[in-house]
């Protein structure tokens, strides 16, 4: 049993490495020819004249990324401490499997319930409050739907988190004087940082990797803005929408882009690590 366990590990190491060494022997060649500054600080994507620029996907993909974590993290985060703290048995048995159902549902249903209840929310919105007319698919739109996918990820991960954390460590605050709600933030939360940061990163991970849901409701424009209420294109988007037809050149470069995204993945990661060995230190 303990050569099968180690060979279970070499293999998962194995397609790790198979897959990193896919992405850079046929990404980097791309990014040689079309040249790395230019490919990666090119504001304009026109495969059919050769230019490659995927400075307004990596835009895209960090503001609907960042937009998901602002709306979805603090939303995620008090409804793990309502459920660790504060939720009553009978409600905790049904709000649990809510939460977890949440993670079992198909990215396309999130995109259909993006086109069908959020993108005509914020087309009316927008025009009721900032008299424009919009189409409705934009980055906002992207950014609700995304940081409601990311909410049973933040949950799970924070609630654990949470629960792991010493009673002692509540009852002493209490005892001190703490108040209920000054106990949990000021003790309980910051003890629990290293298990919410690791539900936040987890979060991030699946927003700014999310393809199906974003290409529904995101507008999928490549161009450079940081309107919210406007379309962009995510790097993860411009790969399934163009891979189907691309050849040469342009099939290169659309891997180049999930050279650049698994790049973003392992700079989330590592900063995540360094973080928590130096709490530990």
């Amino acid at each position: 049993m303990h050569i099968v366990f180690f060979v279970c590990a070499l293999t998962s190491i194995a397609a790790v490495v198979l897959i990193c060494l896919f992405l850079f022997a046929n990404g980097i060649p791309a990014m040689k020819e079309i040249g790395l500054l230019n490919f990666l600080t090119g504001a304009k994507w026109k495969p059919g004249n050769d230019i490659y620029g995927i400075l307004p996907m990596i835009l895209g993909s960090i503001y609907i990324t960042a937009g998901a974590v602002v709306i979805g993290v603090p939303v995620g985060l008090l409804t793990a401490i309502f459920m660790a703290f504060y939720c009553p048995k009978k409600l905790y048995g049904l709000l649990k499997p809510c939460t977890e159902l949440l993670a079992g549902i198909p990215s396309i249903v999130y995109g259909f319930f993006g086109m069908v209840i959020i993108v005509p929310a914020v087309r009316t919105v927008a025009h009721v409050v900032f008299h424009v007319d919009i189409s409705g698919s934009s980055i906002l739109a992207a950014s609700v739907l995304l940081g409601i996918m990311i909410l049973p990820t933040v949950i799970g991960v924070s609630e654990a988190a949470l629960r792991a954390v010493p009673s002692a460590y509540y009852e002493g605050a209490v005892a001190m004087g703490a108040r209920h709600e000054r106990a949990i933030f000021t003790v309980m939360l910051p003890a629990a940082k290293s298990g919410v940061l690791a539900g936040v990163v987890l979060g991030i991970g699946r927003a700014i990797g999310e393809t199906m849901a974003v290409i529904m409701v995101a507008g999928n424009q490549p161009r450079l803005t940081g309107n919210m209420l406007k379309g962009i294109r995510t790097m993860t988007a411009n790969i399934v929408i163009e891979m189907g037809y691309a050849t040469g050149l342009h099939r290169e470069a659309l891997i180049a882009t999930g050279v650049v995204l698994f790049v973003f993945i392992l700079i989330i990661n590592l900063t995540f690590s360094i973080l928590k060995r130096r709490k530990q230190a």
